[in-house]
């Protein structure tokens, strides 16, 4: 199984250095240029290196292209013209596998074609079934190990599968419960997550595919134990945790003893939770942690020099190994900053040669977007809530209009990177600040289990008091503030125009929770047995249906007194349209201004290129009406 300090500036300065420093207003791009497809991207290389492959648009759609290296030809295996492929791998030298769904329903199906194009196959397409990879096992060119709820929708069995035929063995019946498989560095399943008592994970066992699991080590749901991966002699497991302690750390568990036997690295201020090694030399490589920036912990001398020479080579950017051939010679190498999407590289390790292959969107001038400054402030309640403020460039950081823009998850959190959504805005003359609010992922134990049964409540109140450090500071105009999410940011909107209408302007509603009943009663049916969990982080309807009431924007609609923007895929598994429809029936009988967008061939998100534009466009001219000041909006 893989896994894939920076200066905080004091506001005051941030605002003096913008007054100091006279910088011209950036042209105005053009809005399809933000939200387009990119030109290529996620490159990948074959398993003996020779050629790399990549997603382009074909008939505005991402598909899958093949090219020598060192040759100018390039061959289209994919023609898919009604959804985006979701995603791709290598197989093996002459075969990649990729999936895709329909309409944004989420039932992703597997299929497989050769790098000629010939020989195109759907592996997995059952009728309401959704496929996950569990183990591309490298060291099997003909099969790969993957999930299916093909039995039961609500649990996924494990299946090796022939990638050329089709053909499929299920190695394990999932009892109900368990909610991942992993495997050893040969592709023997080996271990899993079970769900017990609903809400406990207990990590199950076994020495050989011959054995029954059992049981090592059940965790409260309040603490984390996430196994990335085994010890290459396989017997024991490299593992993310924070049993007994706050932060999580890198650690070496036993399963035989069910104990932790030797911690490789921790960091105080934050959970270190990534960790990457090499297959073939077999040895760890770093550990990885996000501050404000993401930050590494090297335990190999050959990839720390590599990295710095990477960071040498290309400086301003973040640099991340994203494949590698099975020699580890041929490495492609991506870049990304807080203004630029970024581009693509091949590294060569045996020449040290680094040659730029594609630039993901080369339109864009990163000269003309905003810094995406890390900032700080206190809750109302003493906690310090982290999060990143991007000013409009060329004007004075004063009086702005503001786009607050809560993240989604909620148990996710913001990072420094490319933003379309934000350098759009930025572009248009607003301010934007995203905080990571109590809940958010990375900072602890303690920062996140004070969000328990507080959606709506301390949540909501992080995002509030974000809005008053930015008026105090005076940077906002607190005439011409707006908020606006997708996903549990889409329920924020909904809380903060509810629960605190006196703040916004405006608020714009992605995808977004207004009735915590109906949201927990339509879940996929895949997320089952993690349902009373959910209950244990957000509320149970029954014993706690007076406070999901209370914090459900669609019961309390009468107090919205803003315009409000909303904008659903009718095919959504997880927030149901339904959850924008009885919003919007509940302000329309109030008298309330709400816009409604719905798109029926999407899901959770718009990913289809001309629904990107409809909603952005929309959405363009909704706050320059709002909290725009004279802003030219996009015909």
């Amino acid at each position: 199984m893989k896994t894939k300090l920076f200066f905080i500036l004091p506001i005051m300065a941030l605002v003096l250095s913008s007054c100091l420093k006279t910088i011209e207003k950036p042209p105005r791009i053009e809005l399809e240029e933000f939200f387009k497809n990119p030109e290529k991207a996620y490159f990948k290389i074959s398993p003996n290196g020779q050629y790399i492959s990549y997603t382009a648009p074909y008939e505005s759609r991402m598909n899958i292209f093949i090219q020598e290296i060192g040759q100018d030809s390039i061959n289209q295996i994919t023609f898919e013209t009604d959804r985006d492929i979701a995603g791709y791998i290598w197989a093996n030298d002459n075969r990649v596998l990729y999936v895709k769904d329909e309409g944004g329903n989420e039932d992703y199906k597997l299929f497989g074609v050769d790098i000629d194009g010939e020989n195109l196959k759907c592996l997995t397409c059952f009728p309401g079934v959704r496929t996950t990879l569990i183990d591309d096992l490298e060291d099997n060119p003909s099969e790969v190990l993957i999930g299916l709820n093909k039995r039961s929708a609500q649990v996924f069995d494990p299946y090796r599968l022939n990638i050329e035929t089709g053909e499929m063995v299920m190695l394990a019946e999932n009892p109900g419960n368990i909610v991942g498989w992993i495997t050893d560095h040969d592709g023997n399943l080996r271990a899993a997550y079970a769900i017990t008592d609903g809400v406990n994970q207990t990590l199950l066992f076994r020495d050989n595919e011959e054995e029954d699991f059992r049981e090592v080590l059940t965790t409260s749901w309040r603490d984390k134990f996430n196994l990335h991966f085994f010890t290459f002699d396989n017997e024991k497991l490299y593992v993310s945790s924070n049993l007994g302690r706050d932060k999580e750390e890198i650690v070496i568990f036993d399963p035989n003893t069910g104990e932790e036997v030797e911690s490789l690295y921790k960091n105080e201020e934050v959970d270190v939770n990534g960790l990457h090694y090499s297959r073939k030399r077999k040895v760890l490589l770093a550990a990885s942690y996000t501050t404000d920036k993401r930050q590494y912990h090297f335990f190999d001398e050959a990839a720390r020099q590599r990295h710095e020479f990477l960071q040498q080579e290309l400086p301003g950017y973040e640099i991340g190994i994203s494949a590698t051939d099975t020699a580890e010679k041929k490495f492609i190498v991506r870049t990304f900053s807080d203004r630029s999407r970024g581009a693509y590289y091949i590294y060569n390790s045996e020449t040290k040669e680094l040659n730029k292959i594609a630039d993901i969107s080369p339109w864009l001038n990163e000269d003309h977007l905003a810094e995406m400054k890390p900032i700080s402030y206190q809750s109302r309640d003493g906690l310090t809530i982290h999060g990143y403020l991007s000013l409009p460039v060329g004007y004075e950081a004063k009086n702005l209009p503001v786009v607050i823009n809560p993240h989604g998850g909620p148990w996710h959190r913001d990072t420094w990177r490319f933003n379309p959504e934000v350098q759009f805005l930025a572009n248009r003359g607003f301010a934007v600040l995203q905080m990571n609010f109590r809940g958010s992922t990375g900072y602890g134990k303690e920062f996140w289990l004070k969000s328990v049964k507080q959606w709506g409540r301390t949540m909501q109140d992080d995002i509030t008091d974000g809005v008053n450090w930015l008026i105090d500071q005076g940077i906002a105009d607190p005439e011409r503030i707006a908020i606006y999410g997708g996903s549990y940011g889409g329920y924020a909107t909904l809380a903060g125009l509810t629960f605190t209408p006196d703040v916004y302007a405006c608020g714009v509603d992605y995808v977004g929770v207004s009735n915590m009943f109906t949201f927990m009663n339509t879940i996929p049916p895949y997320w089952e047995p993690l349902r009373e969990l959910f209950y244990e982080l957000v509320g149970d309807p029954e014993a706690d249906s007076l406070l999901l009431a209370e914090v459900s924007p669609v019961f309390h609609a009468d107090k919205i007194t803003a315009p409000l923007f909303i904008a659903q895929g009718a095919n959504d598994p997880r927030v149901n349209k339904a959850e924008s429809d009885q919003m919007v029936e509940a302000l329309k009988a109030r008298g309330i201004e709400v816009e409604y967008m719905v798109k029926d061939n999407e899901g959770h998100g718009f990913h289809n290129e001309e629904n990107r534009f409809d909603f952005y466009r929309a959405m363009e001219k909704f706050l320059a009406h709002h909290i725009g000041d004279s802003v030219t909006v996009s015909k």
